[in-house]
């Protein structure tokens, strides 16, 4: 085939592609003889990346810590769209669902192994200062993570523990939201008194978690695993990276977490307390909270150790 047989087989497959959408094909053509040539910075948006890194102090570190934040919530936004990728597949086929897992899978590690930067990447003395700026802030706050959490399980799994038995059939998930295991960490259950970051964080989000509840009750990562075909459901590969999720979301990632935390939090004689004034360790440590995405997935011995290192 010649270049301009191809050409022409390119110009009718565009011409096919405009009239299908009642477009003309010539004022594309024109168009794109105008266009000025893609560049990387302008297609990753460089120069507006690098403008979102505003510090509240002169602290060098605070921009490690600032980045780091960021970084997690792009993280997020690619699981987000994974899960959804999941969510919107109807009748998934079991090489999609697991194509899918494994590309969520792979960014919970990269998320897990990254505590190092936080860990070992900024100096206690600077934390310590610039995290003062920040209160009542506090990454407790991340809506996407709320979001991934939602489309990972059965809201019920996110219920604190000393209140599953209150759930019936009929509670709805505004009632349910107000009982969620991260409640916990910035409200008084005998008073009902919520604190200033848990009330701000609700009023912000609270009707967007409702909708995916809502949206997400059918289509969650387990309801899409247990709609597979059996033989897929009894995989020993598959249930194995099913349990790899739920295990470093819910146990590796959150001790990774909780280790920075007792760093600098606890790297004074008198411990600091979190910027949100919320019971961080009651909050984060997982045998606490024994929050688990796939219950039915794990023995009776796996689930009473839940929460242990390895």
């Amino acid at each position: 085939m010649t270049n301009n047989q191809k050409t022409q087989e390119q110009l009718s497959a565009l011409d096919d592609k405009f009239k299908a959408i009642g477009q003309k094909t010539e004022i594309h053509l024109e168009g794109l003889r105008w266009a000025k040539p893609i560049t990387y910075w302008d297609y990753i948006q460089t120069d507006a990346l690098l403008g979102l890194q505003i510090q509240r102090t002169t602290l060098p570190d605070e921009n490690v810590f600032i980045m780091y934040h960021q970084v997690n919530e792009l993280l997020f936004k690619m699981i987000l769209w994974e899960l959804n990728q999941i969510a919107d597949e109807e009748n998934i086929s079991t090489a999609v669902f697991t194509d899918k897992l494994m590309r969520i899978s792979r960014y919970f590690d990269m998320l897990t192994s990254s505590f190092v930067i936080m860990k070992d990447g900024m100096d206690v003395e600077q934390y310590l200062k610039f995290r003062n700026t920040l209160t009542p802030a506090s990454g407790f706050q991340s809506a996407q993570y709320r979001l991934i959490e939602f489309g990972s399980t059965d809201w019920v799994n996110l219920i604190d523990k000393r209140y599953v038995d209150k759930i019936q059939d009929t509670t709805t998930e505004e009632e349910g939201l107000e009982l969620m295991y991260w409640q916990a960490a910035g409200k008084d259950y005998a008073t009902g008194k919520k604190s200033y970051l848990l009330d701000q964080f609700q009023k912000k989000y609270s009707e967007s978690f409702v909708k995916a509840m809502k949206d997400y009750e059918k289509t969650n990562l387990w309801q899409k695993f247990v709609s597979l075909p059996e033989d897929a459901r009894n995989d020993e590969e598959l249930i194995r990276a099913m349990k790899h999720y739920d295990k470093t979301v819910n146990v590796t990632w959150v001790l990774g977490h909780f280790k920075t935390a007792l760093k600098y939090l606890e790297s004074t004689p008198v411990p600091k307390e979190a910027t949100g004034g919320s019971d961080w360790k009651k909050y984060m440590l997982p045998k606490y909270q024994r929050r688990i995405f796939f219950p039915e997935l794990w023995s009776a011995e796996e689930l009473e150790r839940w929460g242990e290192e390895d």
